[in-house]
């Protein structure tokens, strides 16, 4: 197999959401996506009503390019995620951008199936 691209600029799939979107390709091997959440983006208010549950039960593989954003576990712990972080976050979280910046990250483990009903 030779080498396999695709645009995020020309995705295969734009799920959108309020305060948000995630733009899709899929290769062979692997489901990216890049998403943009504008300032006032919360995954209980924006992406939970679309898949229901009390948390996200999605894991992530990311890498953010700008914007910060909050992760809240439901055991309680937090953290802050911004421009250069590398991260991964497991199911059973709440998120939310920080400040008036809009937040962009790139994800290939949670792609595939976030905000799908």
């Amino acid at each position: 197999m030779g080498v396999e691209k695709k645009s995020l600029d020309k995705p295969d799939e734009v799920r959108g959401f309020d305060h948000g979107e995630l733009a899709v390709v899929e290769l062979s091997s692997v489901t990216v996506g890049r998403a943009v959440f504008q300032p006032g983006w919360r995954w209980s208010q924006d992406v939970k009503p679309i898949v229901g549950g009390d948390s996200c039960r999605q894991a992530h593989t990311m890498y953010v390019l700008q914007g910060r954003m909050r992760v809240a576990m439901d055991d309680g712990t937090e953290e802050e995620i911004g421009p250069g972080d590398a991260a991964v976050l497991p199911p059973g979280h709440d998120a939310w951008v920080v400040g008036d910046q809009v937040f962009i990250a790139l994800d290939w483990s949670g792609a595939a199936t976030y905000a799908k009903p």
